[in-house]
């Protein structure tokens, strides 16, 4: 009785480790089939990494391109970007950083004289003389003509023998800066003809200066002659 229990247990044992051992696939060393892998966690739709196939929030690509924002005056036309309001908070207060610009700011680098235009007071200099407005030609002088160191008078008497001068004007040399002036050299070479025909040439250079302090004026701010050093050439 004891060795028939015996038997019928070990067939039930065997029965059941088959039935085990036919549900479960083969190694490479057990069949043909490999092991099937785990899924990865976190898989989803259509991937194979566990990463998302779409992006989320946020722009996707290029960034757009700015679309500049029309500002409308009290009767709906377009209001100039120059002129337009700075942008406020809510609470109507301009934004850090963005400060409205200064009405009294000083005049930029952009409008200042520049080296044209000392060129410009050297060719007007001899222009006024081949007009004989003396007077005019006098005023292009520093100090309201004294830095000639003549009076108005006396500079009109050294051209009274003057038929005509004709001048070149060279390229000028940088433009140097002293305590609250800046200088400029401008070379010239010219032909003066007399009353009676004959005809000298001179080769030099102007000094043309101007002042820069705070205070001056609109005349002081441009260029004037303050001095000149003129050779005539011999032949």
């Amino acid at each position: 009785m004891i060795a028939f229990r015996h038997i019928t247990t070990c067939l039930l044992l065997t029965a059941a480790l088959t039935a085990c051992n036919g549900d479960k696939p083969q190694g490479k060393h057990g069949g043909d089939d490999a092991e099937a892998l785990p899924a990865p966690s976190g898989k989803a739709d259509g991937s194979v990494t566990g990463m998302p196939d779409k992006p989320g929030p946020g722009q996707v690509g290029p960034p757009p391109q700015a679309v500049e924002e029309v500002v409308l005056d009290e009767n709906g036309n377009p209001v100039p970007a120059a002129s337009a309001p700075p942008p406020t908070d809510a609470a109507g207060l301009p934004l850090p950083g963005l400060a409205a610009p200064d009405a009294g700011a000083s005049t930029t680098a952009a409008d200042e004289p520049t080296a044209q235009d000392a060129m410009a007071v050297v060719r007007d200099y001899y222009a006024a003389i081949n007009s004989r407005a003396y007077d005019r030609a006098y005023a292009l002088w520093s100090d309201g003509g004294r830095a000639s160191g003549q009076s108005p008078q006396q500079f009109a008497d050294g051209f009274r023998d003057t038929n005509g001068v004709s001048v070149e004007i060279l390229a000028p040399g940088a433009v140097d800066a002293a305590a609250g002036s800046r200088y400029i050299e401008v070379p010239v070479a010219m032909t003066a003809t007399a009353a009676d025909g004959s005809q000298r040439k001179f080769v030099g250079a102007y000094t043309l200066r101007r002042a820069v302090v705070d205070g001056a004026t609109a005349e002081q701010r441009t260029w004037r002659i303050g001095s000149a050093d003129i050779r005539e050439v011999t032949p």
